[in-house]
């Protein structure tokens, strides 16, 4: 029942994607290539960027439909009414934002529905969503919290599978990349799964193991991805390893992510 109502609102896919472990040397070596002019990697073999039809098979969003906007407010009626209207409870926040809600806290209240009445299962669907959002679509540096300018979008539940989810992703993606490129910047943020998915599917010559090991690809990609094997020597690899490999790439994967089994 709830995977039904979860591809009513077009995460069912997303949601089946598992745990994908960062690298910082890979990361790094990304972001040295990527040019906020054009929003493109540039590469030996010329310039290649993540697209909207990568989104769709990496994560399995949906990428037509209205833009992902709305308004910002940090009252704490706002986070308190928007909250008891998805979650039916009053939410914990952060002590240095209030505009912020633990996604610890709501995945306690995702678990704790009986699941037993239509609105009991919209609950558990809306506290996953919010909890994909903020640990995979839209992250930041802390990985702990979501922000509650979301809620609006989801309090209307037949309407949540009309946003352009994929598009709104993306574009965190491309402004995050933005960001870590400039030289006073130590970390990045944003769907880093995404990033990952989408290079070691383009450039197999950077991934952890070769992609003939993997399970056949299927919506999602990143799915087969997740829980991946790392050897010792690809673990031990270091900025520099991976500014080589780039250097002498060949060529780039553009089929990489299209050649799925349904």
């Amino acid at each position: 029942m709830v995977e039904n109502y979860l591809r009513a609102t077009g995460f069912y896919h997303v949601s089946k994607i598992g745990v994908i472990r960062e690298f910082h040397p890979l990361l790094a070596a990304l972001v040295e290539r990527w040019r906020p002019e054009t929003h493109t990697f540039v590469l030996p073999v010329g310039e290649v960027t993540v697209t909207l039809e990568d989104v769709a098979y990496i994560f399995g969003l949906p990428i037509d439909g209205e833009a992902v906007s709305g308004w910002t407010d940090s009252s704490g009626y706002f986070v308190q009414s928007q909250s008891h209207a998805i979650f039916g409870r009053e939410p914990e926040v952060s002590s240095s934002s209030k505009s912020y809600i633990k996604l610890g806290w709501v995945r306690r209240v995702r678990d704790a529905e009986p699941l037993d009445t239509e609105d009991s299962v919209r609950r558990y669907v809306r506290c996953h969503i919010f909890c994909l959002l903020g640990s995979t679509l839209f992250t930041d540096k802390s990985t702990a919290y979501a922000h509650a300018k979301y809620l609006p979008l989801l309090r209307d539940f037949d309407r949540i599978h009309t946003y352009s989810w994929g598009s709104a992703c993306l574009a965190h993606l491309y402004r995050a990349l933005c960001r870590a490129s400039r030289f006073d910047t130590k970390e990045m943020d944003g769907p880093l799964n995404l990033l990952f998915v989408w290079a070691w599917e383009r450039m197999p010559c950077i991934a952890p193991v070769p992609r003939n090991t993997l399970p056949p690809a299927e919506i999602p990609v990143a799915k087969r991805w997740s829980h991946s094997a790392r050897t010792t020597a690809w673990s031990s690899n270091t900025v520099v390893t991976f500014r080589h490999h780039i250097d002498y790439m060949q060529e780039v994967n553009i089929y990489g992510s299209c050649e799925f089994y349904f």
